[in-house]
């Protein structure tokens, strides 16, 4: 069988494949993940995904046969791109915006066979609610620490699940990494997951 890359070193999407016991290497993929403003958020986290897809493959020893999975997530508000809070104050702000509104997790994801140069591609979308808050409440959340190196400036996975009032898709898409949707694309790449073997 083919080995899987996780072009990641996100300890969430390391935990989700060890989840449901998909067996991977971790190869870090260090790309630059600037973007031009012209482009939508669903065309961001599928560009930024496709550079450290293709940033692992550029590792790879040649003739190796492996598939490489790359993914990026990304929180959107009204078609405002949220990423990793730069300090407690924007923290703040992030959560003052998102409490008591419906937002959207996204998450781009590239597999490629570095044997066959086959790529599959998808964006997977959740929306997410967060319950109102008070100022005093979101303080309290950043004095956990947990939010500080988080997409949107906050983790579902964690104390933030106080924060989340309902979602509507995919559970394992917001803790960052849709676990259906890899493993039919993994399926589509001649991968067997534990389900398949």
């Amino acid at each position: 069988m083919k080995e899987l890359i996780l072009a990641s070193q996100s300890p969430r999407r390391k935990m989700l494949l060890e989840q449901v016991g998909i067996p991977f290497t971790v190869l870090p993929s260090e790309v630059d993940e600037t973007i031009g403003n012209s482009k939508q958020p669903a065309e961001v986290v599928q560009t930024l995904a496709a550079r450290k897809a293709e940033n692992a493959v550029r590792q790879l020893p040649e003739g190796s046969s492996a598939i490489v999975l790359a993914a990026d997530t990304i929180v959107v508000l009204q078609d405002r791109v949220l990423g990793k809070p730069t300090d407690r104050d924007d923290a703040f702000q992030m959560l003052q915006m998102l409490q008591d509104e419906w937002h959207e997790v996204m998450t781009g994801i590239v597999l490629i066979d570095s044997a066959t140069g086959k790529w599959l591609t998808h964006v997977e979308k959740t929306k997410v609610r967060v319950r109102p808050l008070t100022s005093d409440a979101i303080r309290n959340y950043i004095d956990s620490g947990e939010p500080l190196d988080k997409a949107g400036a906050y983790a579902i996975q964690g104390l933030g699940a106080l924060l989340v009032e309902k979602i509507d898709g995919c559970y394992s898409n917001v803790v960052g990494l849709p676990l259906y949707s890899v493993s039919m694309m993994l399926a589509e790449m001649g991968f067997q997951t534990p389900l398949d073997r």
